[in-house]
């Protein structure tokens, strides 16, 4: 299929990442812990909506990953896996969009970062998160951190995300051990029932909520991406993806119910919902340590998603410039380190020009919610392609009697699978252009979320359509 040329054109990137890599790279890449707390202030419906975002989005991109990356492997995953289902011009928009979704990503989640560092030490360090030229000066030094890494190669960018890794999952532990704690010295700060616990789809912030959940378990399919740097491809990205299911759905429902046994619902914040519960059993338990342990370590958690989306998702120019449709100088190889330098130093230079667009004429947190609901539009759209992807070339290799079919579903049982979390990509995509309730000007919030990323498509586009009248011309020569 599609894949044959780009396995024959593909430089010697260096196979370097094993299983329990590729395990912590995804630990590190999906679990997010700023999303217990923006699911913990919806109450105890929010237990139930990580459920049926498990159900209805996880496991169907799951499938979506195991059987593609298998059908169609090599580097550049989901921008090969919808090259091959629909033709190179939607190849494109998946591999552009899902790239670009990364300049509002990082933003947003070096704010979060810097916003949790403050936790470290203290009241009198918080007091500085509305200080813009903290914020710019933080982002700034992680982002490029990570990036320089990155340059260096896997070799020494794997340890950064592996840290980040153990250090997400540590902070799970202290979390869920904190909730413990609380449930057995104080009782639940919030009681969840049968009442309680359902929740109310009659509600904004319920639907809101959900394509959170939705984006916060986004993820998987960034392993397949460095196809061409894990060794054994074929054997060990199924057995990661498995492992790091179970691992990651387990941390985000169990995380957010002790944020909600350690604090009332309407009291957490968006930011520092995780330090603040932790801060307060440590003080109820006489251990004040405890919610700085919990900050730093989340911050290292933090840091680590930072270096394995700069990493992973910088393979995505790479990839596309490689295959002749962005500059070409973008498919270039550092001549120590083969690795994509020119795409890492062009995604950083972009990235620093969003951050400074987002906090100019901005509060931190109108800024990160903006970042937000544009990270949901440009992300969730190339995951629409790929949950369709997957019963569709599952159909055609059928007709044709080609292969085997990794994923234990039949053909109809794959398409309700697809279809299953289409629905949810497209419900949340519609959901992040609704501007908040209490936001005081709704059409300029409208302008910078749907602008911005109609904006960012439409140039990807022009990059494009220019590439392809030249090769047609060529060919015509």
């Amino acid at each position: 299929m599609a894949a044959t040329p780009m396995a024959e054109s593909e430089p010697g990137l260096r196979r370097v990442l094993g299983t329990w890599d590729l395990v912590l790279f995804n630990i590190a890449a999906i679990i997010a812990l700023r999303w217990l707390s923006v699911a913990a202030q919806v109450g105890p419906s929010s237990l139930v909506l990580w459920l049926l975002g498990l159900v209805c989005f996880f496991l169907p991109l799951a499938l979506a990953v195991l059987e593609l990356s298998s059908r169609v492997p090599g580097e550049g995953g989901l921008y090969l896996w919808s090259k091959a289902a629909f033709g190179d011009l939607h190849g494109f928009i998946v591999g552009w969009t899902y790239w670009v979704s990364n300049l509002a990503y990082f933003p947003s989640m070096l704010l979060f970062s810097a916003g949790i560092f403050l936790h470290v030490g203290g009241a009198h360090w918080t007091a500085h998160a509305n200080d813009g030229g903290y914020n710019l000066v933080y982002c700034l030094g992680v982002l490029w951190a990570a990036t320089w890494l990155s340059i260096l190669g896997l070799e020494r960018a794997k340890w950064l995300q592996n840290i980040g890794g153990a250090a997400t999952w540590s902070a799970g532990v202290l979390i869920l051990a904190g909730g413990a704690i609380a449930m057995y010295r104080f009782g639940p700060a919030t009681h969840i029932t049968a009442h309680n616990v359902w929740p109310d789809f009659g509600k904004l912030a319920t639907f809101t909520t959900f394509a959170t959940i939705a984006l916060a378990f986004q993820g998987l399919e960034l392993g397949p991406i460095l196809g061409g740097e894990i060794r054994e491809p074929e054997r060990r990205i199924p057995r990661a993806t498995l492992i790091s299911c179970g691992v990651i759905a387990a941390v985000y429902i169990a995380g957010t119910a002790s944020l909600l046994i350690a604090l009332p619902a309407s009291t957490i914040d968006v930011i520092g919902g995780i330090p603040q519960a932790l801060s307060a059993i440590g003080d109820r338990i006489g251990l004040p340590v405890f919610g700085p342990i919990t900050a730093l370590l989340v911050t290292m958690g933090s840091i680590g998603t930072i270096a394995a989306w700069v990493t992973g998702t910088a393979r995505l120019p790479f990839v596309v410039g490689v295959d002749r449709y962005l500059p070409p100088a973008l498919g270039q190889l550092h001549p120590k380190h083969d690795t994509p330098h020119v795409a890492l130093i062009t995604q950083g230079v972009l990235t620093s020009l969003m951050l400074l667009a987002a906090l100019s004429g901005s509060t931190i947190h109108e800024a990160y919610i903006i970042l937000i609901d544009m990270t949901v539009i440009m992300s969730l759209l190339p995951l629409s392609y790929i949950l369709l992807a997957f019963p569709l070339l599952r159909h055609r290799a059928k007709g044709r009697n080609q292969g085997v079919n990794l994923v234990p579903l039949g053909n109809v049982g794959s398409w309700v699978a697809g279809l299953t979390g289409f629905a949810v990509t497209l419900l949340a995509i519609a959901t992040a252009m609704i501007p908040p309730a209490d936001d005081p000007h709704p059409a300029l919030f409208l302008l910078k979320v749907i602008g911005g990323s109609g904006l960012l498509i439409g140039i990807g586009l022009m990059f494009y359509r220019q590439r392809h009248r030249r090769m047609q011309a060529a060919q015509s020569a």
